[in-house]
């Protein structure tokens, strides 16, 4: 009998008694009666007393936060800027995140923050600075701004991504005619270099053939000129075509075919 009763006992809290599952990358938190019981349960099956005690799991995976956030520029404009935060609740830490800001962390603590330091921190920067230029530093600033502000409360930032910036149209208008202004002055530069490149070459080619001109003129002699005429009646010596060269004994005036001395003759008379 009595081991009846007992078995009805265990029976009975076996079923009062609930259990839950925690998983990898969670950590789980009893509470028993609205008071924190124990120490953090790892991953794994804990039981508890459904009518006294809760089991609470709190993430400590890596999140990601993804704001379409309107952040303020330097010169008093407003850009719009798709930003994405990385960030985990330091295990060790879980307990104090939940009593401290509940189950809601997430929006009470790390969003309010995120906001607030993302556009206190454009506020530094021309809105050209966080199209093109100082995004990386824009980053860098966000994400240490925003660990002195909540890792001390048991929040690890991972990394802050500024992953696009929307310019108002007439900023953007400026930009492209910058742009396309600077191409262009790059493309002037261009041909003005090869032009002075191609003068350069036709100075060069110049310089060459006055200098050829200077040599050959200085060599051109009288003896020079003699030989070259002697040469010149060798060839015509040697040719198969008979000629007549009419000279005034010094130099020939006229060098024709026998075939048109007669047309030549009658020219003459």
């Amino acid at each position: 009998m009595k081991k009846i009763m007992f078995a009805v006992g265990v029976a009975a809290l076996l079923s009062t008694t609930s259990c839950r599952v925690i998983r990898p990358g969670e950590i789980g938190i009893r509470q028993t009666l609205g008071k924190m019981h124990g120490g953090p349960l790892q991953p794994g099956s804990a039981g508890f007393f459904p009518f006294t005690t809760r089991i609470i799991k709190i993430n400590t995976r890596t999140v990601e936060c993804y704001q379409n956030l309107p952040l303020p520029t330097k010169e008093g404009l407003s850009v719009n800027a798709e930003i994405s935060l990385l960030y985990h609740i330091r295990p060790e830490e879980a307990a104090n995140v939940y009593q401290k800001f509940g189950t809601n962390y997430q929006e009470v603590m790390v969003l309010s923050n995120f906001r607030a330091t993302a556009r206190e921190i454009s506020a530094r920067y021309y809105a050209k600075e966080l199209y093109a230029i100082a995004r990386q530093d824009v980053e860098k600033v966000i994400l240490n701004e925003l660990k002195n502000h909540i890792e001390k409360h048991g929040f690890v930032i991972d990394a802050v991504l500024l992953k696009d910036v929307v310019l108002p149209s007439q900023i953007m208008q400026s930009i492209e005619s910058k742009v396309q202004a600077e191409q262009d002055a790059l493309k002037m530069d261009f041909i003005i270099e090869k032009q002075k490149k191609e003068a350069e070459r036709m100075r060069i080619e110049a310089e060459g053939i006055k200098a050829a001109q200077d040599i050959l003129s200085k060599s051109l002699n009288g003896k020079i000129l003699e030989y070259n005429r002697i040469k010149m009646y060798e060839g015509l010596m040697k040719s198969s075509n008979s000629k007549v060269i009419v000279t005034n004994g010094t130099a020939p005036l006229n060098m024709l075919d026998l075939s048109d001395k007669e047309e030549h003759e009658k020219t003459q008379k």
